[in-house]
């Protein structure tokens, strides 16, 4: 009875899931925040009034949006023909070459530590239940949850850079024009320190490294962005 009800308790939680969503959710997230927090600080140090540092923002978060989205896009829709393309493969040699196949496997798991007797049963059971998936999964390292989704991962991808990029615009609306800069980058600051937090505890990383390895390198493009801004010292 206690071995049963521990059975029912035991829950284990993996993250594996997640990492197709929640690599392009982060990546496009963090660079909404930097990107249009830089373009913002930029035309501000030049000496641009609100209206024009609003509109930067704005085109910046619109072309920053459908740029993630494309290349996200197209990145993972690459990774999709490979997967694609090798899963005709081994469907092919499956149906041309089943013993050549299930010697393959077996192989696969005597190197895994079975011992040959114990690894060919394996690989007869598997392969009788579900060969393709086997061999997918244990010889090409294609599984249900890391398959590449170029759909999902591109509109994960804008939606998350829409909404970092909503923050370095909210401080541009909120903030006094002659505080602007010193505004949007604390505030994006800020951000960059809760989403790198967040993404680092959504990933089950440690979550105070996370969020200061974010908040430098935003420190950093915005540091950038306000040197070439003054440097130039030009009204838009």
């Amino acid at each position: 009875m206690p071995n049963r009800a521990r059975a029912r308790t035991h829950a284990e939680l993996h993250r594996t899931d997640r990492v197709g969503w929640l690599r392009a959710a982060v990546l496009g997230a963090n660079d909404g925040i930097v990107s249009v927090a830089g373009l913002v600080v930029g035309v501000a140090a030049s000496g641009a009034d609100s209206g024009a540092i609003l509109t930067a923002g704005i085109a910046g978060t619109v072309a920053g949006a459908m740029s993630m989205a494309a290349g996200e896009y197209v990145s993972v829709q690459s990774q999709a023909d490979t997967e694609r393309a090798d899963m005709a493969i081994e469907r092919r040699e499956l149906r041309e070459q089943p013993e050549a196949e299930l010697r393959e496997l077996a192989r696969i798991y005597e190197q895994r530590g079975l011992d040959p007797v114990l690894a060919l049963q394996v690989a007869e059971r598997l392969t009788a239940h579900d060969a393709l998936g086997a061999h997918a999964r244990d010889e090409l390292g294609i599984s249900h949850s890391l398959r590449a989704r170029p759909v999902q991962a591109a509109l994960a991808s804008a939606a998350a850079f829409c909404a970092g990029a909503t923050l370095p615009i909210m401080a541009t609306l909120l903030a006094p024009q002659s505080h602007a800069a010193m505004v949007v980058s604390a505030s994006t600051l800020v951000g960059l320190l809760l989403s790198g937090g967040l993404a680092a505890w959504a990933g089950g990383a440690p979550v105070a490294r996370g969020a200061v390895r974010v908040a430098f390198w935003g420190a950093l493009a915005m540091g950038a962005a306000h040197l070439i801004g003054g440097l130039f010292d030009v009204a838009v």
